[in-house]
């Protein structure tokens, strides 16, 4: 015990030097029960503040962003998409190279598959989430090891292009009472649901759940936007020719067409993907905007992929919101994390050679953990009637410093005169570079109980529900799983608060 508290005072004096943001979390969204609010219509010709609260008051540290994120959140369910819930009662079997997920509420039940194949040894494999396939509109050699997920989305939300949705399936059938909603609210609501499958089969299948990237084009570029930047659990997003209603903010998007181009903007883009009601927003009142809905991926990875010739993506609009969206990486210090590559000269969703090398670069950093350089920022050019080098008109705020600092054990009531640091427990051990090696720990599921191996003395282990609500605390060595079935998040701590180990389990019962 005395060289559990030795490893975590030393751990705590390491980690304030070498502390990383985190390129992804355990749950679909930290932040739900901070109890964050959408704010009000009021006039304002710049692109929103992403660092300052609706109340006025600024974000001023790294653990505030997880509430302004939810403030963001709020503001594109209330004005543009509707809510996007989060079910209690999900369950997933992989069999034949089939994910069937089925989720149960309010006495209906829905199911989601996805067919792909398990790449050959032991991995962890890391994985990508393709909007209609398996890697959307990229070549699967980009993500040659990984496990190619087709989110499948008709069975969530049918496809239209005339603003006409079909309520009788998918997620507006097994809702019943959001048939307003916009289908980016659906689809990304099926994305999330495919995550919570792959976290069930993980541990049989070496599915590397730290390591989750999402990929689409066009309109499923506005798709993996939408899944990526509304759930946390998600490492990298690839938003490909995503235009307007993607990462081209609103306000720049009707400056660019109030000079003669045609594009996408808020009066004229799809009803069926977003909710009716947007068509008569007034862009420079709504209390948020795109740069935001991209800044909701912080600190976690983004790429976004142009194509200026194509006049209807209006990539002047993307470049101004991405590079007012950079700022909130910056202020994180991880620019390193959020890119954009406006190469043109291709077909419409037929990357450019260029752009596939910017995409590996992002891949092999975030996803493989490869030394890469992911310092891409390519402008784009040849567009018309582009006017790019004004985006700084647009931003009226200033950014601020909230780099992310690891939340420390509180070692402040601990009598360090009695602590006999000549003893060591090398299940805990500090490293000079500032790192920790962690004790090796099992975990089986089994007949009801949760069985743990490998945990020092005085570890407790924390159960999660899919909602982020405690459940049950247990002992080093585990014990009984609460009564009620289905996914839950074990998290074994120290006895100074140390995490040591997070798995994805599921409880299936007596």
């Amino acid at each position: 015990m005395k060289g559990i508290i030795y490893a975590a005072l030393t751990f705590g004096l390491c980690t304030a030097v070498a502390a990383q943001a985190p390129l992804n979390y355990d749950v679909e969204n930290r932040g739900k029960d901070l109890g964050a609010t959408a704010g009000q219509l009021k006039s304002n010709k710049k692109l929103p503040n992403p660092f300052e609260f609706h109340d006025g008051t600024k974000v001023t540290k790294f653990d505030d962003w997880s509430k302004r994120r939810n403030e963001i959140k709020a503001d594109i369910e209330k004005y543009e998409i509707g809510d996007k819930p989060i079910p209690s009662d999900v369950s997933a079997t992989y069999s034949g190279g089939t994910l069937t997920v089925t989720v149960k509420e309010g006495g209906k039940t829905m199911t989601i598959t996805s067919k792909f194949s398990i790449p050959s040894g032991n991995g962890p494999h890391p994985i990508i989430i393709g909007m209609n396939s398996g890697t959307g509109s990229l070549s699967s050699s980009l993500f040659s090891g990984f496990v190619q997920v087709p989110f499948n989305h008709d069975q969530v939300a049918k496809y239209s292009m005339n603003g006409q949705k079909d309520t009788n399936v998918g997620f507006y059938k097994f809702y019943g009472n959001k048939n307003q909603n916009g289908d980016y609210s659906a689809w990304s609501w099926g994305v999330s649901r495919l995550i919570d499958g792959l976290a069930q089969i993980a541990d049989q299948y070496h599915l590397d759940m730290s390591k989750i990237a999402v990929t689409g084009c066009s309109y499923a570029g506005k798709m993996a936007l939408f899944a990526g930047a509304f759930d946390e659990r998600v490492t990298l997003t690839i938003a490909q020719e995503s235009g307007g209603g993607g990462i081209n903010s609103w306000r720049t998007s009707a400056d660019f067409a109030s000079r003669g181009t045609n594009i996408e903007k808020i009066d004229n883009t799809n009803y069926s993907w977003f909710m009716q009601s947007l068509k008569s927003q007034d862009p420079y009142k709504l209390p948020h905007d795109h740069h935001e809905l991209i800044a909701m991926i912080a600190p976690r990875a983004v790429i976004a992929l142009g194509n200026p010739p194509y006049e209807w993506l209006g990539d002047e609009s993307g470049y101004k919101s991405i590079m007012a969206a950079t700022e909130v990486w910056k202020a994180m210090g991880i620019e390193d994390r959020i890119g954009f590559d406006f190469t043109g000269g291709h077909e419409h969703c037929q990357a450019a050679p260029n752009q596939n090398n910017s995409v590996t670069a992002f891949v092999d950093k975030f996803m493989r953990g490869k030394d890469a350089n992911t310092d891409i920022h390519v402008k784009p050019t040849n567009g018309k009637g582009f006017k790019i080098d004004n985006y700084g008109d647009w931003i009226d705020w200033e950014t601020p410093e909230i780099p992310y600092v690891a939340s420390n054990p509180d070692t402040s009531k601990i009598d360090t005169s009695k602590v006999d640091t000549s003893v060591t427990d090398t299940s805990i051990t500090s490293c000079g570079d500032g790192r920790i090696a962690l004790p090796k720990i099992g975990m089986h599921v089994m007949a009801g109980r949760i069985e743990v191996n490998g945990a020092p003395a005085g570890a407790i282990v924390k159960l999660y529900d899919v909602r982020g609500n405690v459940v049950a605390t247990l002992g080093a060595a585990g014990g009984d799983l609460p009564k009620a079935k289905g996914r839950l998040l074990a998290i074994v701590e120290s006895a100074a608060g140390v995490r040591l180990m997070t798995k994805a389990i599921v409880n299936t019962g007596f």
